[in-house]
């Protein structure tokens, strides 16, 4: 057997030796049948309407609802999800089919007056076809489904190549959405990098979430054949914490933000900046916040901190933090599971990983600025550019924030984590490519603007 041909197996991270996947890649050529499938599926999609539509998502909606516990289960299995997170990401990803659901009685386009004389001058926006979606194991519901939704409900078709550690996932999620839709109109294919590949090769636009070297072969490749796309790619965030803000709160907010479901989000805080005299204080604060984490089995609706998806996962923030000053640390549980202690962490020279990688693990470092200033150049200063919170009571501190920080979205007084679906999500720099997406920005992504001039014959 070649390495090609070798089984993906995904794991309980918390046991692995509970499977709950084993597949081997279908390979290019069923990646293409399934877009050709998708294909013959979109003229007809499109045709049944914009009533056809919302009440297949609707559908959708009440669906992942009636599924919910088991779904959170298979989230905590597969991925090592802490329950109560698990819950939560299927409450949102019920809340984005019905958000969606809506879409399709959404104005296309306008009516203007033309330059020349009588007639209409019209705009409408059109789907692009066949959507290919490349999706992350760490929201295994939320990202497939904040995809997918809008790009069904503007009338595409959807082939969507989940990671492989949660596959079992997306099996699920598949069929109870294609219970709702005509065959052909969404498809899952399994596979790794070979099937990723096939897929931006059929596929008429493409959205990408994961790390930023993928992201950015993605974003190379579908650029080459002229296809729309967007890349989500991750960030490097940081916390800047003033000497006025509640440093209880501030701590509460940074810790779950550094360790909750073990940092394997792209908008965890893994830099935390103390401004000034907040720097004792926020100091002691997210220490003792640190120390105070529950770790341990994703299925304790108690548990903060569950294991890393994999072993090589576990290793990579063991590596990130050798040698380093560890200023506070949880106590991770023995065992079978990839657990890993949530860390603070101190005294971190410049040019170290942990300021200039995404480690996505459970670790921080708590770096100190001369002002707010210097804060904002440090947090400016890495490749990465997706998401800030900053803590403070001056309101003129948060709008100097909001003017100057380099990221795409920022969060005052309130944890780095969490988005709002309904509005746009992306960053800057290396953290983003493309357009915006979810909310309103998703249906311009998935639909290309058409302009029509009409004229008299007389």
């Amino acid at each position: 057997m070649t390495a090609a041909d070798a089984p993906f197996v995904s794991r309980n991270p918390a046991d692995p030796t509970d499977v709950l996947a084993e597949f081997t890649a279908p390979g290019p050529a069923a990646v293409a049948a399934a877009v050709e499938r998708a294909r013959a599926a979109q003229p007809g999609w499109l045709a049944g309407g914009a009533a056809a539509r919302s009440a297949a998502l609707t559908a959708i909606a009440a669906a992942v609802e009636a599924a919910a516990g088991e779904l959170a289960g298979l989230a905590v299995r597969e991925v090592g999800k802490p329950v109560a997170e698990a819950r939560a990401e299927v409450a949102r990803t019920v809340a984005i089919w019905r958000y969606y659901a809506q879409a399709p009685y959404e104005a296309v386009g306008a009516v203007h007056e033309p330059a020349g004389g009588p007639g209409l001058l019209l705009t409408r926006r059109r789907p692009h076809g066949v959507a290919g979606l490349i999706t992350p194991w760490n929201f295994p519901f939320a990202i497939p489904s904040w995809k997918a939704a809008p790009a069904l409900a503007t009338g595409n078709t959807v082939v969507l190549k989940p990671a492989p550690e949660a596959t079992a996932c997306a099996r699920r999620l598949a069929e109870i959405v294609s219970g709702a839709v005509p065959d052909g109109v969404f498809t899952v294919v399994p596979g790794g990098a070979g099937e990723g590949a096939a897929l931006i090769a059929g596929a008429d636009v493409v959205s990408f979430t994961g790390s930023t070297a993928v992201g950015s072969a993605v974003a190379a490749a579908a650029t080459a054949r002229g296809i729309p796309v967007q890349a989500e790619m991750g960030g490097l965030n940081a916390a800047v914490v003033l000497p006025d803000a509640d440093m209880e709160r501030a701590a509460a907010h940074i810790a779950s933000a550094v360790a909750g479901y073990a940092g394997q989000k792209c908008t965890a805080t893994s830099r935390v900046i103390a401004v000034g005299a907040a720097l004792e204080p926020l100091r002691e604060a997210l220490a003792e916040a640190v120390r105070a984490l529950p770790v341990g089995d994703p299925a304790d609706p108690a548990t903060v901190c569950g294991p890393l998806v994999s072993a090589p996962a576990r290793d990579r923030v063991a590596g990130a933090r050798d040698g380093l000053a560890v200023l506070a640390e949880a106590r991770a549980p023995e065992g079978p599971g990839w657990y890993a202690a949530p860390a603070l962490v101190e005294k971190v020279a410049p040019g170290h990983r942990l300021l200039t990688e995404e480690v996505f693990g459970p670790i921080a470092a708590l770096l100190p600025a001369d002002d707010l200033a210097d804060a904002v150049r440090i947090t400016n200063s890495v490749p990465y550019g997706l998401v800030t919170s900053v803590h403070t009571a001056d309101l003129d501190v948060a709008l100097y924030g909001l003017d100057r920080l380099d990221t795409g979205m920022i969060r005052v007084n309130a944890p780095s984590t969490g988005v709002d679906f309904h509005l746009p999500f992306g960053g800057t720099k290396t953290s983003s490519h493309g357009p915006r997406e979810q909310g309103r920005a998703a249906l311009e992504f998935y639909t290309s603007s058409r302009t029509y001039t009409l004229t008299t014959a007389m």
